[in-house]
């Protein structure tokens, strides 16, 4: 398993591959641009991103130097033709030229950490709100639409949003879409989702989506109204302790900011490089 005795030299190459294949098991069709890859989403669910293309700057096989602002703007303008967003994701260690690319391209660029856990740290108890959901389960519903409440409000600070707000966002034909879109990957073994219920409802819920013996923690969002109680770590732990009970060797994910990063360190999560996301300025 992986632990904090492996460098981020060791890991991120396997990240790399994971980030590689991960659009392509979720249906996504892969556009050639030399040393970037379009990741076009096939079927619904959420619009895919650009990345440096597997074999680039950084891999130590000789590979050609990283994307021009040329090569992004080819990008750009395919997304456009596209009328799916203007994004680029990709790990700063790996391919680091091409945040002045993007930057000169007229993207902005935003920094996450990107963490791995070490499987040797001490897992945190089961908290008794906490449940992996099924695919059938009648929640699953308020648990794929609660994240797009928490992500609305970002930041840590309670907010309004409370179980009233989630019962209109639930009433969305698109809440519909995606509990179909989280239940056929539940049942196809594509992802895991845990939610925090109190009370029948919802308040915090988070995926992990397995490639092989790789898996990323993704998507943990909480009612802004419900923040502050640790549902948002507690919700991790179950996804971590889940992913390790389906043999799991490495568990990742990308953190908020440094603050959020913090917290994920509670559960044994240790910094290994830096995701950057670029996309136009609103």
């Amino acid at each position: 398993m992986t632990t904090t005795s492996a460098s981020p030299a060791d890991l991120l190459p396997e990240l790399e591959r994971y980030y590689d294949t991960a659009p392509r098991r979720g249906g996504a069709r892969a556009e050639d641009f030399g040393p970037l890859t379009l990741f076009v989403q096939e079927s619904a669910g959420w619009p895919y991103y650009a990345r440096p293309a597997l074999a680039g700057e950084g891999d130590g096989r000789g590979a050609p130097a990283g994307p021009s602002v040329s090569d992004v703007e080819r990008v750009l303008a395919r997304q456009r033709e596209l009328r799916v967003p203007e994004s680029f994701e990709w790990v700063a260690e790996t391919t680091p030229s091409l945040r002045a690319a993007a930057e000169a391209a007229g993207l902005q660029v935003h920094e996450h950490p990107l963490m791995v856990l070490d499987t040797s740290a001490m897992r945190t108890p089961a908290h008794p709100e906490v449940r992996v959901l099924d695919a059938a389960d009648p929640l699953l519903r308020a648990a794929v639409t609660v994240p797009m409440l928490a992500f609305a409000a970002p930041g840590t600070a309670v907010g309004g949003a409370g179980p009233a707000e989630l019962a209109v966002a639930e009433r969305d034909p698109a809440s519909e879409g995606r509990r179909v879109r989280v239940s056929e990957m539940i049942a196809s073994g594509r992802t895991a989702l845990a939610a925090a219920v109190s009370g029948g409802v919802v308040l915090c819920s988070g995926q992990h989506n397995p490639v092989g013996d790789v898996t990323e923690i993704v998507g943990v969002g909480t009612l802004p109204s419900a923040r502050r109680r640790g549902l948002g770590l507690a919700v991790t732990a179950a996804l971590v302790a889940d992913a390790l009970a389906h043999g799991a060797r490495t568990v990742f994910l990308s953190a908020g900011d440094e603050d959020v990063a913090r917290i994920y360190a509670r559960l044994g999560f240790r910094r290994a490089g830096t995701a950057l996301i670029a996309e136009r300025p609103l």
